[in-house]
C-alpha cells in the first residue's frame, strides 16, 4: 500500500462502539469522543446497589455516555442474540473494551470488522488477569505500563498492537498509577485504532516466556504480617491504597495504614511490629528486617491523619502493632 492510500485510510472515520465500566475506562471514552471517529453506542454494566442505602448507582461509563448523548445498553451477559441486540444494531467497524467486567462471547468477538481493542494495564503478557497494578507493585516490579491488544477467547492473550512502559516510582500507590496509566492507555488506544485502520500497525502474538498472572485483591491480602521484610510491607500499603487498604491491630481495633515510606533497610531494630517513635519521617515501626516509617493511619470509625497528629492522641511507650 503507497503512502497516500495509507494516509487516507488513516484519516477514515470509524464507527467505533465501547464497553467498559468503572473509572479507569473513562479516559479512553473521552478520547474517542473527541476524536473524529464516531462511538455510535457504549455498553457498561448493571446499575450496582452501593452506599449504606444500597441505593442503585450508575457507572462512571454510563454517567459519561449519557452525559455526551451516545446510545447506552446495560446488558447483565451478552450470551443471548437479545442481550447482543443493540450491539447488533450499532454495526460497529470496532469495538474498544475497557475493563468492561464481562467475558465476551465469539458473536461478539466475531462482530466489529476490525475486531475487538482492550486496553490492559501491564505490559504483558505480564500480568495478565484481574489486578495487573497491585500486582505490579506487589512484586516490586521496576516498571509497568499499557498494552492494547486484539481481544480472543482467552484471559489477556491475545495479540498486541503497542505498549507504552511507565516507571514506578518508590512512593507510586495503585491509585497513582491507575491515573497515570489510564491516561496513558486512552492516548496510545487513538495511536493504535489509527495505526489498525491504515493497516500500518501489525498485531503480534504474545511471547510465551514472561507469563505472569495478577489474580483478583482479596481484602484478606491486606493485614501486615510485621514479620515481613520493611520492601515488603511499604509494597503492600502502596498496592492497597486507595483499596482494600491495607490494615493492622491496634488496641484491639483496626488501624488502617494508607501511606509509608522505607525509613531503613537493614537489620532487625527491635520485636517485628515494635512502635520505634516518631520522627521527621512519620512513626517509625520495626519489620522482620529494616524500619518503616507510617506517614498516614487512620483509627477505626475516625478520619485519617497525620503520623504526627496519631502520636500525640495515643501513648507510644511500649506500643506494638500487630499484637
Amino acid at each position: 500500500m503507497n503512502s497516500a492510500l495509507m494516509n487516507g485510510a488513516s484519516m477514515t472515520a470509524l464507527r467505533i462502539a465501547f464497553a467498559g465500566t468503572p473509572q479507569f475506562a473513562l479516559p479512553a471514552l473521552r478520547a474517542l469522543l473527541a476524536s473524529r471517529h464516531r462511538v455510535v453506542g457504549v455498553l457498561t454494566q448493571p446499575d450496582r446497589p452501593a452506599g449504606r442505602g444500597l441505593e442503585l448507582r450508575p457507572s462512571p461509563v454510563k454517567l459519561l455516555a449519557l452525559d455526551a448523548g451516545v446510545p447506552l445498553a446495560q446488558p447483565a451477559r451478552l450470551k443471548s442474540e437479545e442481550e447482543r441486540a443493540a450491539l447488533n444494531t450499532w454495526a460497529p467497524d470496532l469495538l474498544v473494551v475497557v475493563a468492561y467486567g464481562l467475558i465476551l462471547p465469539a458473536p461478539v468477538l466475531e462482530l466489529p470488522r476490525l475486531g475487538c481493542l482492550n486496553i490492559h494495564g501491564s505490559l504483558l503478557p505480564r500480568w495478565r488477569g484481574a489486578a495487573p497494578i497491585h500486582r505490579a507493585i506487589l512484586a516490586g516490579d521496576a516498571e509497568t505500563g499499557v498494552t492494547i491488544m486484539q481481544l480472543d477467547a482467552g484471559l489477556d492473550t491475545g495479540p498486541t498492537l503497542l505498549q507504552r512502559r511507565h516507571p514506578i516510582g518508590l512512593h507510586d500507590t495503585a491509585g497513582d498509577l491507575h491515573d497515570v496509566l489510564a491516561e496513558l492507555g486512552a492516548a496510545a488506544l487513538l495511536e493504535a485504532i489509527d495505526g489498525l485502520a491504515a493497516g500500518t500497525l501489525v498485531a503480534r502474538a504474545q511471547p510465551s516466556e514472561g507469563i505472569t498472572y495478577a489474580a483478583k485483591i482479596e481484602k484478606s491480602e491486606a493485614r501486615i504480617d510485621w514479620q515481613d521484610d520493611v520492601l515488603q510491607v511499604d509494597r503492600k500499603i502502596r498496592a492497597f491504597n486507595p483499596w482494600p487498604i491495607a490494615e493492622t491491630r491496634f488496641a484491639g481495633e483496626s488501624l488502617r495504614l494508607h501511606r509509608a515510606s522505607v525509613a531503613d533497610t537493614r537489620a532487625r531494630h527491635g520485636e517485628p511490629g515494635t512502635v520505634l517513635g516518631l520522627a521527621d519521617d512519620g512513626l517509625r515501626v520495626a519489620c522482620g528486617t529494616g524500619v518503616l516509617a507510617l506517614r498516614e493511619l487512620q483509627r477505626a470509625g475516625k478520619r485519617p491523619v497525620a503520623a504526627r497528629d496519631f502520636a500525640n492522641a495515643v501513648n507510644l511507650a511500649g506500643l506494638r502493632f500487630g499484637a
